[in-house]
């Protein structure tokens, strides 16, 4: 929320300076009369709009940074969450003694793939496929896609299933020093 309202006030800062450096060129373009400002006044106001376009720039980098930083932290670990996911399919697979053609079929259906549309990739026969998700169904303990799916969903919200929390660093730890007379 904070860096929103940085970029926006960022934004507004840059449109504003530059309307003004550019307000009495586009005025006179467009034929309005208007009353030019003292000079000295205007050089003043020019160096300011400047500077707080340079300002803008520079704090539009740091705002960047952050934002790309964040990004940057979100992907990895919906890389290590999507790790995770694949790991304990596998380990699910081979708990329940799915044979090789049977875990493909579970990870399309998984992923909501029609009967039709892993009959077609796999270059099977329909009725195969539905065969192979029954076999799965029945070795899994579950009913259907549904089931299926939310026993990984579990094991994802189970707690052992999660990393477990960073380190403190030292700015998080309180200083020694500083201690509660009582």
């Amino acid at each position: 929320m904070r860096d929103t309202v940085a970029v926006f006030t960022l934004l507004f800062l840059q449109v504003l300076c530059a309307a003004f450096l550019s307000g009495g060129t586009i005025l006179t373009l467009l034929g309005v009369n208007h009353r030019p400002i003292d000079w000295e006044l205007r050089e003043l106001l020019e160096v300011g709009a400047m500077l707080g376009l340079v300002c803008g720039a520079f704090l539009s980098v740091i705002v960047l940074t952050r934002i790309l930083k964040r990004q940057k932290r979100a992907e990895d670990q919906l890389r290590q969450v999507s790790g995770a996911f694949m790991e304990l399919m596998q380990t699910r697979f081979r708990d329940w003694g799915l044979t090789s053609a049977e875990r493909d079929v579970a990870l399309f259906a998984i992923k909501g793939l029609s009967t039709q549309e892993i009959a077609s990739l796999r270059g099977t026969a329909e009725g195969t496929v539905k065969a192979q998700t029954n076999a799965i169904y029945r070795k899994a303990g579950v009913n259907g896609r549904p089931q299926l799916l939310s026993l990984f969903i579990e094991d994802l919200m189970d707690d052992e299933m999660l990393p477990a929390p960073a380190a403190p660093t030292d700015h998080d730890q309180p200083d020694a020093t500083l201690r509660v007379a009582g």
